[in-house]
Order: C-alpha cells, then structure tokens, then sequence
C-alpha cells in the first residue's frame, strides 16, 4: 500500500518523532509507514486521517493507483 504520510508530515514541517509523538507510536513506526514496510491498523489509520484532517482514502493508496 502507498501513502502520503510522509508528504502530509512535511506540509506540516513535522519531523518523524512529532508525528510519532502526536500518533502515540514509535518514531520507528512513522518510519516504517512512509517507507511502506508497515500498513497501520485501521484505529491508526483513522487516527492519522484525523490527524490531518482528511480521509483515510487521502492518505493511503492502493499499490496500483
């Protein structure tokens, strides 16, 4: 699965670790989504949607889109 997470974080000029800590997961964990070693669980995935205020659809992408 692609995403945009790491394209929404900078726009916020946020670094890994401020995601980290406003997601309440692992700087390690921000890194491994945005390199799409991780998919998140769907309450993480609603939590980064609401986060920045969009769908889950705007962040995630299936492989073939």
């Amino acid at each position: 699965m692609n995403n945009r997470l790491r394209e929404l974080r900078e726009g916020q000029s946020w670094s890994q670790a401020e995601l980290a800590l406003r997601l309440e997961v692992s700087r390690q964990t921000v890194n491994a989504l945005e390199t799409g070693k991780y998919n998140p669980s769907l309450p993480l995935a609603f939590r980064i949607a609401r986060l920045f205020a969009c769908r889950i659809e705007d962040v995630f992408l299936p492989d073939d889109a």
